[in-house]
């Protein structure tokens, strides 16, 4: 009985988690995007698709809370080929603007990317308590944690352009977000077999 009670306080705080985390990376999403797709940012844009891939990991999770072991370790795969879809897009849209994009706006990338900074420390924050825990949840871990990473890299492109002049240390953030994506995405599917084979 007691076992039992801890497992459904479990699910009541992953489920509680996964929608504060949800609805910051949407909200995030939404804004950087635009944010991005005005200031002429790539490096923006990637990061915007990779919160849009985080807040389809996190749905996919809440929806695996409470479920079986092959119900999460399923959500955990779909989380990971979205993931991969989401960066290979985006990195096909930097290569893309390498021969047609132009200079981004320097200023507007580095507030962007320091809100996104903010954002995502707090999600990383929120979600550290789980990253040890089911393979659904350690999938939203992986993500959140790149996530920092990606927000520090827009922040040095946004200095690099104002430094330069040039384009290009937009492109290559948003070519290495990209990369970061899609390699989150291939581990969390490695997870996510190992978890269904172990069952």
């Amino acid at each position: 009985m007691g076992c039992r009670c801890a497992q459904e306080a479990e699910a009541l705080a992953q489920a509680r988690d996964l929608r504060l985390l949800l609805a910051i990376n949407a909200t995030m999403f939404v804004a950087e995007g635009m944010a991005g797709w005005l200031a002429g940012s790539m490096a923006l844009v990637s990061d915007a698709l990779d919160m849009l891939a985080d807040a389809i990991v996190y749905a996919l999770s809440l929806y695996a809370v409470g479920r079986s072991v092959q119900d999460k370790a399923r959500a955990a795969a779909w989380s990971g080929m979205f993931q991969i879809a989401l960066g290979l897009g985006a990195g096909a849209e930097s290569l893309r603007r390498f021969f047609f994009g132009a200079t981004p706006e320097p200023l507007a990338m580095l507030g962007v990317g320091a809100l996104a900074l903010a954002a995502n420390l707090v999600c990383l924050r929120i979600i550290a308590r789980h990253r040890h825990g089911e393979v659904h949840m350690r999938a939203s871990w992986i993500f959140s944690r790149n996530d920092v990473l990606a927000n520090l890299g827009v922040m040095g492109a946004g200095i690099l352009v104002m430094l330069v002049q040039a384009p290009w240390p937009d492109l290559v953030v948003g070519l290495a977000i990209a990369a970061v994506v899609s390699r989150g995405g291939m581990d969390i599917l490695a997870q996510a077999r190992a978890a269904a084979q172990a069952r």
